[in-house]
């Protein structure tokens, strides 16, 4: 093993036992491919196909466990795009996304925030956490 390849599994290891998860050799794989390419939106069955591919032997069910473990120690931020489809954002931060129908597509809004103007009152006793905004894309029709 090369001392960079190391000094990563030392980082992620850190970072999963930070978010106060035990850092099992699934959840450490997982995380060093959730995080070693830096911002990206991913699925379960696309994180699963990455595992494989990299011969991690994990199933699609540690998969999502591991996923929404993540996200509920706060290193990824869960996106529900399309019905049933979810993605997970390696950018916890507050931003907002564009979808591209028909390819499955999802990227960060660039540039400043996205303004939201006449939110409904939040029942009483409760508060407003976050607004997510995803706005899809399609090919222009021609005209």
């Amino acid at each position: 093993m090369d001392l960079g390849c190391r000094k990563e599994n030392v980082a992620v290891d850190k970072r999963v036992r930070e978010a106060g998860l035990r850092p099992t050799r699934q959840r450490i794989a997982l995380a060093d491919l959730l995080f070693a390419k830096g911002d990206r939106h991913l699925s379960a069955e696309e994180l699963h196909e990455e595992a494989v591919a990299a011969g991690v032997p994990v199933s699609l069910a540690t998969v999502y466990n591991a996923l929404h473990q993540f996200t509920q120690a706060g290193l990824l931020r869960i996106l529900a795009v399309e019905g049933a489809k979810t993605y997970f954002d390696t950018n916890t931060s507050d931003h907002h996304h564009f979808y591209v129908e028909g390819e499955n597509r999802i990227f960060d809004i660039a540039g400043g925030p996205v303004t939201v103007a006449n939110l409904p009152q939040p029942p009483e006793g409760m508060e407003i956490a976050n607004v997510d905004i995803v706005v899809r894309l399609r090919p222009k029709r021609p005209e």
